[in-house]
């Protein structure tokens, strides 16, 4: 019989999509508690979907027990916190991006996930989109062959009203701009295909609204493997869209142009000749489409913490999009290409953060 993983989500504004997530899989989880300082938001939440235990006290949370994952989905600069205070009580956490704000938070965690014996489980749902999935199995098989270019984008629209949140827009609890907030998912994909990125060249600027971090980003990137790819993204674009493109020798992919869904079907598969669209084609009807995104994600979660295995997304996983983060910001300020790996000695290592108005 399947044992249900008790969940208490922490923070109802993304987090409600965790809880309708949880909620479609009633098989594997049973949402035991919510938790958030709306109290009147809580209560909605709680009505909607059968939870009567509530709190907005985050430690009494954790000292009533009956819990076996806590998924925190709370303003950035609150993550660190958080998750160690519930590796502490013996829970295993999910957590929306930025996992933390910084790579020494960052490996700090991974001591703190070792000792405790429990699983951090970063979110990355976009990776469990169809269309990047049979991306994904292609390239598992050997049918792409060696990677060339990859270009994403990320054009979306945010104003004032957005903004009228106040942490939003600022460094100390957003930690950062488009780069950290609208494109992470974005750039996530980019080495969950093709794998470490080698340098980064990155020029931001803050054009869109008066916020103190950047919202637009053209990057250039040198992958590991030799390839290459750019990066950009908006928050001013009156048509929102999300690009991904991926050229490899034998194969180029390109995603729908949902804005928030860029990995689910359709994908176009194309071939560099009729023989390599044979071997594509005849790959791709064997293809049996899942669920999606946190659905997903969560599903395969529940498979590894009951049945062993590694988890879906791994804190190494977040690890290397905050690398990356830090490279993007650093050659943001400086204007230099900067290489990866990221040394416990390097300026940026510590704290990625710029100064208020850097990109202005």
């Amino acid at each position: 019989m399947t044992r249900r993983l008790r969940v208490a989500v922490v923070g109802l504004g993304v987090g409600v999509q965790h809880v309708q997530a949880y909620a479609e899989r009633p098989d594997l989880f049973d949402i035991a508690a919510l938790c958030d300082l709306d109290e009147e938001r809580m209560a909605r939440v709680g009505a909607d979907h059968r939870v009567a235990r509530q709190t907005a006290d985050f430690g009494r949370l954790l000292s009533e027990g009956g819990l076996d994952v806590v998924n925190i989905c709370t303003p950035p600069n609150t993550h660190f916190d958080l998750i160690t205070r519930a590796l502490s009580a013996g829970l295993h956490v999910v957590c929306e991006k930025p996992l933390v704000g910084s790579l020494a938070d960052c490996d700090r965690l991974a001591a703190a996930e070792a000792a405790s014996g429990r699983r951090i489980i970063p979110i990355f749902q976009y990776r469990f989109g169809n269309g990047l999935q049979r991306l994904k199995m292609l390239v598992d098989a050997g049918l792409a062959g060696p990677a060339f270019l990859t270009t994403i984008e990320t054009a979306w629209k945010r104003g004032a009203d957005y903004y009228a949140v106040p942490w939003r827009g600022k460094w100390a609890t957003e930690m950062g701009g488009v780069c950290v907030t609208q494109a992470i998912h974005a750039h996530d994909m980019l080495s969950y295909i093709n794998g470490p990125v080698a340098s980064v060249s990155a020029r931001l600027r803050t054009r869109v609204n008066p916020i103190e971090a950047e919202d637009c980003a053209a990057v250039a990137v040198e992958m590991a493997d030799g390839s290459v790819a750019t990066l950009s993204a908006t928050l001013g674009s009156a048509v929102q869209i999300s690009r991904l493109r991926f050229c490899f020798r034998n194969l180029t992919a390109e995603s729908n142009l949902d804005p928030y869904r860029p990995s689910r079907d359709p994908w176009v598969f194309t071939g560099a000749d009729e023989g390599h669209q044979a071997l594509i084609d005849a790959a791709l009807a064997a293809f049996a489409p899942r669920e999606e995104f946190f659905v997903r994600q969560m599903a395969l979660m529940h498979a590894a913490l009951t049945g062993g295995g590694e988890v879906p997304v791994t804190l190494a996983d977040a690890r290397a999009s905050l690398e990356l983060i830090t490279a993007i910001y650093h050659s943001g300020v400086t204007g230099e290409r900067t290489t990866l790996p990221i040394p416990p000695g390097h300026p940026r290592y510590a704290d990625w953060r710029a100064e208020p108005g850097a990109f202005a």
